[in-house]
């Protein structure tokens, strides 16, 4: 049975407040604990850094599904360490499976072949979105995050986010249909 000691418990409990002091000592307390978890499990420092910094954003912004009766901040915290190192796990998988496709056939173009003047069109369309579906649609695509991910970064609604997308999606094809 893992016992919280009272200054572990007032930590964790002016975490779930939202207090912005408490994630800096959250972060001091519970950072190396965290980067060694990635370290030994990646075994790239670079790698265990990213990870370190995605596990405190994730957990301040979603502080509030954090319930301290329900168990201690620090496995609450490891629990997050292990999705995101799986997260990174499952990146460097996908990165493998393309450069082996590229080195098994380098004249295939694994993706979808845009010259610069349609990247230019769809990014100029993406740019024309209000702040917040622009800021979701580029979660998604260019930093290739899940529904998911992107509720859990930005603090959101699940539902919201996927709102979003659809929403912006229908908008940027009705104005790219136009343009060609």
């Amino acid at each position: 049975m893992t016992t919280t000691s009272p200054d572990d418990q007032q930590l964790a409990d002016d975490f779930a407040t939202g207090d912005v002091r408490a994630l800096e000592r959250v972060y001091k307390r519970w950072s190396p604990l965290v980067y060694t978890m990635a370290l030994r499990s990646l075994t790239v420092p670079a790698d265990a850094d990213d990870v370190t910094q995605k596990v405190f954003v994730k957990a301040w912004n979603a502080r509030q599904t954090f319930d301290p009766a329900r168990g201690a901040l620090s496995a609450w915290l490891v629990g997050i360490t292990r999705n995101c190192i799986a997260d990174t796990h499952a990146e460097r998988q996908r990165r493998e499976r393309l450069e082996e496709r590229v080195l098994d056939d380098p004249l295939q173009d694994p993706a979808p072949s845009f010259d610069i003047a349609d990247r230019m069109v769809i990014a100029n369309e993406i740019d024309q979105l209000d702040e917040v579906p622009r800021q979701i649609i580029r979660l998604a695509f260019y930093n290739d995050l899940t529904h998911t991910q992107i509720a859990e970064t930005l603090g959101m609604p699940l539902g919201t986010v996927k709102s979003h997308i659809r929403r912006s999606l229908a908008r940027l094809r009705t104005r790219l249909e136009v343009n060609e």
